[in-house]
């Protein structure tokens, strides 16, 4: 049994201690929070009797084998290294930290450890994605040369603690464009980035006084409270000359929400969101294939079910998760990338000598 410690009970957190407590590998054994109110409504809705307010007492009990990172972005790093050098495996929720530096000393404290870290890309674990990815390794589409995704929200401004920059490290491009970056490049097959263009737009903001439209708040939602981008766009680069393009909003003057994430190859194409289909030629003819799944889209719960079996798998034979701590690096050096090309005005271009 994989004795499992939760950090953090915000909204997220009920995913990670769902398919905790379904896994029948896994003990649920302890959790932490800083609302003592939720931690014990929490406590008795999951029968987890260990409760603590103070992460590094829990990391203290050397009955934990592992735990999930569930906090604000601003702790991810601090929480991982303390963790890992308590001697625990550790899942981190995306992104890795707010910064290349922290997200670097994550993976320096990962290497020292000799532990399971594994980073919260879910959407690699949606069978629309992983079925996906079967043709690619395969040849099907060729090699791909260019992908686009948006994530638009005509209005979706959490509030709380995700539009404050200090705690989040950012807006929807760190909250929502981590994963379609992080898709789009697995897809890719991770190549190298070498530059980034980008642009942010803080000019909406949270657009509390909108009436007859309802949108998910934050349990610390405040309409006040705001210092983070509306609206991200980039170009991103790599070194085998594939592009990729994005577009992520929390708030737009848009008819209709939407996600849309699609890549391209030298021999077809896909669309993996809203749904899977795949596009490619055969005796002259142009086809459009769309596979019989029981999800063709992204399915919360049972991508999340996968991820979390995928790392208590991975803490019990020591098999390389498919998340590693170094993919979580990489994501984040993207994102930040496309937050200092944005504020200088002009393309960044990545240096990796100086690491």
């Amino acid at each position: 049994m994989l004795k499992v410690g939760v950090i953090g009970l915000g909204s997220i957190s009920e995913f990670h201690l769902n398919a905790y407590q379904k896994n029948p590998k896994v003990q649920l054994m302890a959790i932490c929070d800083l609302n003592e109110k939720r931690l014990e409504e929490k406590g008795d809705y999951y029968q987890v009797d260990l409760r603590y307010t103070n992460y590094q007492e829990l990391l203290a009990n050397k009955e934990v084998d592992a735990i999930s990172i569930c906090t604000w972005n601003n702790t991810h790093a601090e929480i991982a290294i303390a963790a890992l050098q308590a001697g625990k495996h550790v899942l981190i929720e995306k992104p890795i930290s707010i910064n290349t530096e922290q997200a670097l000393q994550v993976e320096n404290a990962a290497k020292a450890s000799n532990k399971t870290v594994q980073i919260g890309f879910v959407r690699r674990f949606g069978s629309n994605t992983q079925i996906l990815k079967k043709f690619i390794d395969n040849h099907d589409l060729g090699n791909i040369y260019y992908a686009k995704a948006s994530v638009i929200r005509r209005l979706g401004n959490p509030g709380g603690w995700f539009s404050d920059s200090k705690r989040s490290g950012g807006g929807p491009l760190i909250d929502l464009g981590v994963h379609i970056v992080d898709l789009c490049w697995y897809l890719m097959g991770k190549p190298k980035p070498v530059s980034v263009t980008g642009n942010t737009y803080s000019l909406l903001g949270n657009r509390s006084h909108i009436e007859n439209l309802s949108f998910y708040k934050a349990a610390d939602y405040d309409p006040g409270l705001n210092d983070v981008e509306d609206l991200a766009n980039a170009m991103i680069v790599f070194e085998n000359g594939a592009s990729l393009l994005i577009d992520v909003s929390f708030t737009l003057h848009a008819k209709e929400d939407e996600l849309s994430v699609k890549i391209y190859g030298e021999k077809g194409g896909a669309e993996v969101e809203p749904e899977l289909l795949l596009v490619t030629e055969k005796h002259d003819t142009i086809l459009n294939m769309q596979p019989q799944i029981d999800f063709k889209g992204f399915d919360f719960d049972h991508a999340f079910d996968k991820e979390v079996n995928h790392f208590v798998e991975c803490c019990i034979t020591g098999n390389k998760t498919i998340a590693p701590v170094e993919d979580g690096v990489e994501v984040l050096r993207m994102l930040s990338a496309i937050y200092q090309s944005a504020n200088i005005g002009k393309e960044v271009r990545f240096d990796y000598g100086e690491e």
